[in-house]
This record gives structure tokens, sequence and C-alpha cells, in this order.
């Protein structure tokens, strides 16, 4: 059973077009998770599915609803959190609070008690007198999530959600999400970073508005064309440039470079001797399992080709 299905939805921005005939389906009580760099499509495809951007070919039928034959009664059905959520800083969390459940006119006899279960889940019960503004950049997106809640949707969509928030505060926010997956709730999460894709049920990996691949993260990988040598070299950033064109594909991946190549033992060869020559000390050089980064270069890189 899907939750969210598109055929060809496609939306154009005078001569750009942002996103370019997506054909996806996303099942019920799954986090999906729509992955891609900036200007990609990522923000343009939520925007049109929660119903606020009108698609300019295609449909999507989402919670059961035609995204432009039944807007409104798609609203009542989804939750949406954007990149800057509209909360306000001179009022409290309760507040931000009550002022969504009114916009979702959620009724007063069931306002209280859900209220108190989403603080209790998000962790923020003992901060309901705190102004939003003096609230972390963690704390600020668990209220946003909280608002986009509320209503008790059936959908959740998220767009990137957990960028600018601190590793610790990325992580609760991730053990919330799961919670949320054993309610029942589908979830749709857009995000630029790689390794938290890791985490999602499934991926699609989008790029210029077009949707390039759709599977489980494992599968993802398995697809990627080469093999992915791991490089640490006492200065990374000049070793990247020594090495630009000579490779399919160079990644800087935390304190590493990751290099796709064809042929492991060939290219390791010419690496050791460019660097040697260049004077740069290779820290370590080995074959290593690729990353869903590692894929999403080599998928990127075979869709150029074409």
């Amino acid at each position: 059973m899907y939750s969210i299905e598109t055929d060809h939805l496609t939306k154009t921005f005078g001569e750009l077009t942002a996103v370019k005939g997506l054909t996806l389906q996303v099942k019920t009580g799954e986090i999906f998770g729509l992955v891609g760099p900036d200007a990609s499509g990522k923000t343009t495809t939520i925007r049109m599915l929660c119903g606020i951007l009108p698609p300019d070919g295609g449909g999507a039928t989402v919670a059961g609803c035609n995204i432009l034959k039944e807007a409104e009664s798609l609203r009542d059905k989804v939750g949406y959190l954007p990149q800057k959520f509209g909360l306000y800083g001179d009022l409290t969390v309760l507040e931000n609070i009550h002022f969504y459940a009114d916009l979702y006119q959620v009724r007063k006899q069931e306002r209280k008690e859900r209220v108190e279960r989403l603080l209790r889940f998000a962790n923020l019960e003992p901060f309901g007198k705190r102004k939003a503004r003096d609230l972390s950049g963690g704390m600020k997106q668990k209220l946003g999530l909280i608002c986009a809640l509320i209503h008790t949707p059936q959908i959740l969509f998220l767009d990137e959600p957990t960028t600018g928030v601190d590793p610790l505060s990325r992580r609760d926010f991730w053990i919330i999400l799961y919670d949320l997956l054993k309610e029942g709730v589908t979830i749709l999460f857009s995000t630029s970073y790689l390794d938290e894709a890791e985490r999602c049920s499934r991926v699609g990996l989008i790029y210029e508005g077009e949707l390039l691949v759709v599977d489980t993260p494992s599968a993802v990988k398995a697809q990627m064309q080469g093999k992915i040598l791991e490089l640490r070299t006492e200065n990374n950033q000049k070793s990247i440039r020594m090495l630009e064109g000579l490779f399919r594909g160079l990644v800087l991946s935390g304190d590493k470079i990751h290099v796709l190549v064809d042929d492991s033992e060939r290219s390791e060869q010419v690496i050791r001797e460019v660097l040697k020559e260049k004077e740069m000390k290779i820290l370590g050089l080995l074959a290593v399992r690729p990353s869903l980064e590692d894929a999403f270069v080599s998928i990127v890189e075979e869709r150029r080709k074409k």
C-alpha cells in the first residue's frame, strides 16, 4: 500500500525545469529519504506533494488525495516541517504549539493530552514556558516537529530538518522519527547528508530535478559501478587538486579522500606515483566498501556520460 504516488510530476520556473517527470511511490509506514545536493529539486517536490505549489505537469496522490483537486483536504492529513519553520520567537514553546493547534482546528477536549504527549515525546516538557527565540537549534527543530504533528497527520514531510543542527540533536531527532514510524506515520525526509540517508528505509537520489534511482541504501550502493580507494594524506585538499582529472570521482569524506576507480591495483599505483612526484606524504591508502555518497557520485557520473 502506498501513501504517496506521483506520475511524471513536473514543475518549471521560467526556463528552469526544477522537477522533471518525477514518478515515485512511497510505502505506507516507511521513512523515505529524498537525497540530493542543493537546488536538485527536493524542496519543490515536497511543496507540490503538500499541495502548496501546483505542478505544471503530471500529478500525484498523497494520503488518498489528488494534490490538484483536493489540496484543502490534503492539508488536514499531512504535516510539513520546512527548512525555515515559522516559529514565533516572542511566544513561548506552549504558545507556539497552541497557535498551530488553533490553525489546524484541534478540538479543545483533545488538545491537552496531545500537547502533553508530544512534549514528552520530544523531551521538551521542562521548556514549555521558554521563549522560542531562546531555544537551541535542535530544540527549535523539535518544537517545529511538534507543531507539524499537533493535528496527528498520516504523512510527515520534513525538508532538510537537521541542517545546521549539532550531531547530538540530530541523533535525538532520529530517535523521535523512529518512534513515529512505530505509530504508523509515513515520513518523507529530504536531506543533502548522505550519511543520514543511510538511516532511511529507502532512498531516492535526485539530481538536477531528475530521480536517478530508488531503492534501499544497501541496494543503491550495490548498483555502483567501480571501486573505492580510501586515501589519507598530510593535506587532503591539496591532494585532491593534484589528482583531479585522473579518476572517475574524488570525494572528501571526513579526514579521508574516497577515490572512485575502475581498476584498484592500477589506480593505487598511479596515486602513489603522482603524490610522490608532488612530494605529498601518504598516511593511508586501501580499498574500502562504498558509502552512499560514493554511490551517488558514481551514478551522477554515469548519467553525465549519457
